[in-house]
């Protein structure tokens, strides 16, 4: 990312952690970024670009921690777990910020639909880090899944005062346990379907 686009970026996420997402306009970027308009706007057209980028930027850091190979003794939870706590790390100095524009996503429906694209490829992207597939059918679940995991978790993490958000990786831990649980028990129904079958009854004929 260019120097302008970093600046850029961290003025916005200053502005949004300030005033709230709904009151900052693009005029303020440009300002407080030292840009004109048109320069803000070629390089973000919206806020919604801000905020995409700068999720773009987190999962960049948070790929830049991964290990090249996968360890076979790390369990696909375990490998998950450290890769959201990095993102959590990452997004630490940033929590006033993501929780005003998850407040005014909380508000405005056609806001938390113009982020969610952005939102789901960072779940993808924190999967893949994980040596987890998040393509196809199964993937969007996956996607899904996560985010879903991700919401709750960050409430935890929005008020977590400790040196080593060990507030946030219970919670995390617990949420990645419940859903290992409920990944085997579909995995086990789509493998063998006939364990969905109910025993037939002594005397009646197996069908």
């Amino acid at each position: 990312m260019k120097p302008a686009e970093e600046s850029t970026l961290d003025a916005f996420l200053g502005l949004v952690a300030a005033r709230g997402f709904a009151e900052v306009a693009l005029r303020d970027v440009a300002e407080a970024a030292g840009l004109g308009l048109a320069d803000l706007y070629r390089l973000y057209p919206d806020k919604v670009a801000l905020v995409g980028a700068f999720l773009a930027r987190i999962d960049t850091a948070v790929l830049a921690g991964t290990p090249r190979a996968v360890d076979p003794d790390e369990t696909a939870r375990d490998r998950l777990f450290d890769t959201m706590m990095r993102r959590y790390d990452a997004l630490r100095p940033h929590r006033a910020a993501l929780a005003a524009i998850r407040r005014a996503a909380g508000r405005d429906p056609l806001l938390a639909l113009a982020l969610a694209p952005s939102l789901r490829r960072s779940m993808a992207a924190m999967l893949e880090a994980a040596g987890i597939a998040s393509d196809g059918m199964a993937g969007a679940v996956r996607q899904n899944g996560l985010l879903a995991i991700h919401y709750a978790v960050s409430r935890v993490f929005d008020k977590d005062d400790t040196a080593d958000l060990s507030k946030t990786m219970a919670a995390l831990d617990s949420r990645l346990k419940s859903a290992e649980k409920w990944s085997q028990t579909i995995d086990k129904y789509v493998k063998n379907p006939a364990s969905r079958r109910p025993d037939p009854e002594p005397d009646s004929p197996a069908p």
